[in-house]
Order: structure tokens, then sequence, then C-alpha cells
């Protein structure tokens, strides 16, 4: 399944890197980024995690919430998100049903093998709770800043 623009986002309820529910829910009426992320960890989830909390208050100041999802689980996020000082919530979606919900679950290839895995991608939720923007496969490098100028 993938949603598209214009579609009601997906419903999701997670753990978040304390171990406390998030839903989708929690952010109704607001507008929100989600970005879903392979690894925890990893060079490219690493930088691209980065450059969210380094654009952080640009988002906040457009009137945006952020949240991350990968399959890690909430101690690993934990970690993370210590590590790197991240200001906002990391989920955890081990069993990719949100990921697969969004369409960010999918048939990759490395190196000329196919696999499942995470499709890295990210949404912009409006507060009608519709996908406003949506962005799939994409490049960690320098994502966060393109996000950044869309919702300008």
């Amino acid at each position: 399944m993938t949603v598209e623009i214009g579609d009601a986002a997906p419903e999701f309820a997670l753990a978040d890197d304390s171990g406390s529910p998030v839903s989708r829910q929690d952010f109704a009426g607001e507008r929100l980024v989600v970005y879903f992320y392979p690894k925890a960890f990893t060079p490219g989830c690493t930088g691209e995690s980065c450059d969210f909390r380094d654009r952080y208050q640009g988002f906040r100041e457009r009137g945006y919430h952020i949240v991350g999802i990968s399959p890690d689980d909430p101690p690993t996020l934990a970690r993370f998100r210590a590590e790197h000082d991240l200001p906002f919530p990391l989920l955890s979606d081990p069993d990719h049903v949100v990921a697969a919900a969004y369409g960010a679950w999918g048939t990759k290839t490395n190196y000329g093998k196919e696999y499942q895995g995470l499709i890295r991608s990210t949404f912009v939720i409006g507060p009608d709770g519709t996908i406003e923007q949506a962005w799939r496969n994409v490049r960690a490098k320098d994502h966060a800043e393109r996000v950044e100028q869309a919702i300008s």
C-alpha cells in the first residue's frame, strides 16, 4: 500500500524511545513531519536524523512537529536519541506495520540481491490528517534541507 498526497494519513500508535505510546492522534490539528529510516547508528540514518535535529527550530517556527520511525527497539532508540541530542521522539515499528501502511516497507535491491526492507521516506501530514507532501526512496544527505525548503 502506498499513500498519496491528499490521502488520509494512516493512523499509528507506537512505543517511543522511552517506551511510552505515541499516536498520530497526539498531533491532531497540527502539522507533522514523519520520516522513516532503516536503522539507528548507521551513517546515513545518523546523518539524516542529525540534519532534522539541526533544522528542528526552523520546523517548529513554522508549526511542524517531527517524529522519526524505524524498526529499532525503544532501548536502542533511547541511546540513539541521547547520543545525538535529538529533540523529537523516535518511534519503534519492529513489525513494519506502520511503515507498510505508508508504503515505506517493500522490496529493495543491494548488490543485485532483492530483499524486503525499510524504504527511506518522509511524509508531511497536515492539521486535517491528510498527506500534504511525500518523498520516497530518498537519499539521506541533505534530505531534511529539502523538506524544510518545501514547507517554507
